[in-house]
């Protein structure tokens, strides 16, 4: 099973080109789309769950021709949006059950089975009577993928589900996923490169909705092996060495900035070779190997 999408293209009313010329294959498994904020992530999902038209190319989930037959790929589509919008008083046993409802599943007594396996596939069964308003922000998102589960789809698209998640709800959720992705097609949209490296088989970077990389994570490091130097200077030295060397990445470490460089033999300048991370990939990719910085605060 794949999903193929071919030069597919978007510009809002304002102007604003959110894709160009997007082309992937995604196949089985959990698949990480990466890149900042505004870098087309959301436009692409919306435009692959059928939330808006592309003005041009195609997308296709194996035979089905989605921008042809729209109903047939939401019949197999699950979602959870980067917002995830709930009726705040209403338990996550009716909700869920209203939502089967609407997604076709009309027998009561398959209804009744299909919320109880849910709820207990996203550890949310002994809680099943509480108002979602008073669920955390972890349980909720696992209600987010309950719903999106419904109707046992053959995609799902979640969009940045881990932003202001404490470290513990994180990794639940990472479980949650994972357990998900092994058998149907998860595309995780996100800028958060440790979701991604913790995750995904295959991923994408996107920016200025253009695909810069598409690959596994592993290969994708293995590109820059040998290239990534890294070294600490003083604030006053960070502007000289911006403009000298291939800066990715900066992040302050002690009051002092600790550079991520791409190059070859740096060793005599000062900079000790360190192991590619996805962080590493990612800066570059997006920087074009310029000499940008990323100012991080540890």
């Amino acid at each position: 099973m794949e999903l193929t999408i071919k030069n597919l293209s978007k510009t809002y009313p304002n102007g604003v080109k959110a894709l160009d010329n997007v082309s992937l294959t995604i196949p089985q498994g959990m698949f990480g789309l990466l890149g900042p904020n505004g870098a087309g992530k959301s436009s692409l999902m919306r435009t692959i769950a059928m939330l808006q038209a592309p003005d041009s190319g195609s997308i296709h989930l194996d035979a089905i021709d989605a921008l042809e037959d729209k109903m047939a790929l939401r019949r197999v589509l699950g979602y959870l949006p980067q917002e995830f919008g709930v009726y705040p008083r209403v338990s996550a046993e009716d909700l869920l059950d209203h939502m089967a409802v609407v997604k076709g599943i009309v027998n009561r007594g398959e209804r009744r089975e299909t919320v109880k396996a849910l709820l207990e596939q996203t550890n949310l069964y002994d809680v099943r009577k509480r108002s979602i308003s008073t669920f955390s922000g972890g349980m909720k998102q696992r209600f987010g993928i309950a719903q999106a589960l419904i109707g046992n789809p053959l995609l799902i698209i979640v969009d940045e589900p881990t932003a202001g998640l404490d470290p513990g709800e994180r990794n639940r959720f990472y479980n949650l996923l994972s357990e998900i992705g092994e058998n149907i097609i998860v595309i995780l949209s996100t800028h958060i490169v440790d979701d991604v490296r913790e995750l995904c088989r295959n991923m994408a970077i996107i920016n200025e909705g253009r695909v810069l990389f598409a690959g596994q994570p592993q290969a994708a490091m293995h590109e820059l092996k040998g290239r990534v130097w890294e070294r600490t200077i003083e604030k006053a030295e960070l502007a000289e060495y911006q403009q000298e060397y291939a800066v990715i990445s900066t992040k302050l470490l002690a009051g002092q900035p600790l550079l991520h460089v791409v190059g070859d033999d740096l060793g005599t300048a000062g900079f000790q070779a360190v192991e590619p991370s996805l962080e590493d990939v990612f800066f570059s990719t997006i920087q074009g190997k310029a000499a940008q910085s990323v100012l991080v605060h540890a």
